[in-house]
């Protein structure tokens, strides 16, 4: 009987031992909202591995900062046209991989859009359409070509006066990725960084059921019209709030940084893709090519899925994802 009672300890022991709680905070980081969810022990060590995602966020922030002076990306473009700018090994890869992406999407997704004269106000103050010569000019510094880049100083020089990098289509999904990977490091199962809508998840939940996420039905915000399990990133960008209408056409907040023309055609574009940081490009990229190029382009990156939601309602989807459809 003892022996019983002996092993029945252990076994409470061992299930004790095993009991995990999920624990999340909501806050502001990166001038946007962030939430960031951990299955721990307990909520106290929950809210320890939070403030280190914390701290890697605000990390990546002052890396990648265009308007924090200190940063390195600011003094990038504070020495457009006049130097070559050392940096550190990770602002430089960066770089590098969003130079790849840009390359991969016929330059829908640029990182020198930062470049462009903010000429669309899409807050109720425009009511006129901007000149086409205006538009012509507010691209005129804006072209990945313009980004010089030497592996061998590690130096990045934007090649002419008055261009300007940003990772405001990039940036959070990195800081998501590099929260995740610390925490990974540190020993946490699972969880997810949300940064506002680019989220990054890993493990599953401590019922082993894996993460899902509601694709919003950007016709009635208050309903989803999708439910997907999720083990990556999935980033989703809307179009339906931001936009202005002139001679009964539509023209969204996300611009087109070849033409400097706002994306037409699109409510809501939701990327499934390894890392958030190439989710986060992607999702902007799709935006900018359109439905149709932009379903064809996701359909040849490995890894990558996509859901697209036009204007008018109808849903466009890449070639092996498989919809949950709400009623």
């Amino acid at each position: 009987m003892k022996r019983v009672y002996f092993i029945f300890a252990l076994l409470l022991i061992v299930t004790f031992s095993q009991a995990q709680v999920i624990v999340n905070k909501e806050l502001s980081l990166m001038g946007t909202d962030f939430t960031i969810t951990v299955v721990a022990p307990t909520s106290e060590i929950g809210q320890l591995y939070i403030s280190d995602a914390v701290t890697e966020i605000r990390r990546i922030e002052a890396l990648i900062s265009s308007w924090q002076e200190t940063s390195e990306t600011t003094f990038i473009n504070n020495n457009a046209g006049i130097q070559p700018v050392k940096v550190s090994v990770e602002l430089f890869n960066l770089i590098k991989r969003s130079i790849a992406i840009s390359k991969l999407t016929d330059g829908a997704f640029d990182i020198s859009y930062a470049s462009m004269d903010r000429i669309w106000k899409f807050d109720g103050s425009m009511k006129q359409m901007p000149r086409d010569e205006v538009i012509k000019i507010s691209v005129a510094n804006v072209g990945y070509n313009g980004i010089e880049l030497n592996e061998i100083d590690q130096t990045v020089f934007l090649k002419r006066e008055g261009m300007k990098i940003g990772f405001g289509a990039i940036g959070k999904g990195y800081a998501a990725d590099a929260a995740k990977a610390l925490l990974i490091q540190k020993g946490v199962a699972a969880g997810i960084i949300n940064a506002s809508g680019d989220m990054n998840t890993w493990g599953t939940q401590p019922n082993g059921s894996p993460w899902r996420v509601a694709i919003t039905n950007p016709l009635d915000n208050n309903k989803a019209f999708a439910l997907l399990p999720i083990t990556d990133a999935v980033v989703t960008s809307g179009n339906y709030e931001k936009f202005v209408m002139f001679n009964d056409i539509r023209y969204a907040h996300i611009i087109d940084p070849r033409t400097g023309y706002p994306s037409q055609g699109i409510l809501s574009v939701t990327v499934f893709a390894p890392k958030a940081e190439l989710a986060d490009a992607l999702a902007t990229s799709v935006f900018v090519m359109g439905i149709e190029p932009g379903i064809d382009r996701m359909n040849q990156f490995p890894g990558v899925e996509c859901i697209a939601i036009s204007t008018d309602g109808a849903i466009f989807t890449t070639k092996n994802i498989t919809l949950d459809l709400k009623k």
